[in-house]
């Protein structure tokens, strides 16, 4: 999170528009945070796109005269997304997805393992960590929550590099534990 990814989607998909190309833009009908149809980023840079509970509505909606197509928060999607890309761009329209590969606990999150496997070519951007100013590839969760999706901003998440991130969840499970042998 906190790495421009969205940020990025938007400029991507902003270009293709000024090449004239016809651009359809989904993300998942989930996703509320800063708006219900448009996609959002951080900065507040937005561009409007379409609500779809699944990836097949995105083939349906897309249709075969759709240059590109943006997706953003693809983690919150099922695998089926992988195949849905995959058959637009056989057909010859230009893909671009944007989510996070791991979840908080720092595991493959949903279909971007297979996205990621499958993609012509792949842009990782990192956020900064907020400990140390490093390069921050992980999404630590400060909200109490076991939920692997739980959406959120800065109220919910901090972008970490990897040695703050195991020291957090280290941290965590100290807590954790001292809370438990108290509890006894």
């Amino acid at each position: 999170m906190f790495s421009g990814k969205t940020e990025e989607l938007i400029r991507r998909l902003t270009r293709a528009r000024i090449a004239r190309q016809r651009v359809e833009i989904f993300k998942p009908a989930l996703d509320t945070r800063y708006h219900t149809d448009d996609v959002v980023s951080h900065n507040q840079n937005s561009i409007r796109s379409t609500p779809v509970q699944s990836p097949s509505e995105i083939l349906l909606l897309a249709g075969g005269s759709t240059d590109v197509v943006g997706i953003d928060e693809a983690q919150f999607f099922d695998e089926s997304l992988v195949e849905v890309c995959r058959q637009l761009a056989n057909q010859g329209t230009r893909v671009i997805v944007a989510g996070l590969d791991m979840d908080y606990l720092g595991r493959p999150f949903g279909p971007m393992p297979a996205l990621l496997a499958t993609a012509e070519f792949v842009t990782k951007v990192h956020a900064v960590c907020v400990c140390c100013g490093e390069l921050a590839a992980y999404s630590y969760r400060i909200a109490a929550s076991e939920s692997q999706i739980l959406l959120g901003e800065t109220d919910a998440y901090e972008a970490r590099c990897r040695p703050c991130f195991l020291a957090g969840e280290a941290a965590h499970t100290h807590r954790a534990e001292a809370g438990q042998r108290t509890a006894h």
